[in-house]
């Protein structure tokens, strides 16, 4: 691998607490690959800086694809989607009581939610497992 690649996804992964800064699964527990997300995607003029690349896990990566907009259920507007470089996750999202859905706290929250898919069921599934073993949810950890 170029070691210059190499180099920007540690420090992409370090600096995301080794989780997905979408729906904050840790890649550990994920049992999927994770790979850094061009926010901007490349195709839409998004650069390989620092500042667009975020670790994102396989789902969230497929589910995103190159949109930067989704539409937020509550009004059927188009709104962002969840930028982890310049928003903070707390800000838009927070958890159920059970510890086991992410609720969108804004419009940009709500339709990240249902655009990437953050309370899939399989992981729904997993989340009530981690939280019965003290795992889960993560502290956040905005960069």
């Amino acid at each position: 691998m170029n070691p210059i690649r190499s180099l920007r996804k540690y420090q992409v992964r370090k600096r995301a607490h080794y989780r997905c800064e979408y729906c904050l699964t840790h890649e550990v527990l994920g049992g999927t690959d994770f790979t850094e997300d061009h926010i901007i995607p490349q195709v839409l003029g998004g650069s390989n800086e620092l500042n667009n690349l975020c670790w994102c896990c396989f789902y969230c990566n497929i589910y995103k694809g190159t949109s930067l907009t989704a539409i937020a259920p509550e009004t059927n507007e188009r709104v962002s989607i969840f930028d982890p470089r310049h928003q903070k996750w707390e800000g838009h999202f927070g958890w159920s009581a059970d510890g086991t859905r992410i609720l969108g706290k804004t419009p940009t929250g709500r339709a990240t939610v249902e655009s990437l898919r953050l309370n899939r069921e399989r992981l729904v599934a997993a989340r009530r497992f981690w939280v019965k073993h003290h795992v889960h949810p993560p502290k956040v950890m905005s960069p």
